[in-house]
């Protein structure tokens, strides 16, 4: 049988290191712009809904009803990205 071992420290509470050091000409610590532009309204699309409305008025809807919706339109993206040739 084994001897027990010493009891070890118990760890302190977390101590941040020190803050970074900004050098002249690196891009990770220049300031950033606080916001991006937006794209034109005719250009942009949300991913979910492809920009043809089929997620419009969801909102209006009881939330029990969303799981049906986003069933069909899961279905139907299924369907689509099934006619796209491998190669």
């Amino acid at each position: 049988m084994t001897e027990p071992t010493a009891p070890r420290p118990v760890p302190g509470p977390y101590r941040p290191g020190p803050a970074p050091v900004a050098v002249p000409g690196d891009p990770s610590t220049e300031p950033r712009p606080e916001r991006v532009p937006e794209a034109p309204a005719e250009d942009r699309t949300t991913p979910a809904d492809g920009g043809d409305g089929r997620l419009d008025g969801l909102d209006e809807l009881p939330v029990s009803e969303h799981v049906a919706v986003f069933e069909a339109e899961h279905a139907r993206l299924q369907r689509e990205l099934g006619t796209i040739d491998p190669r």
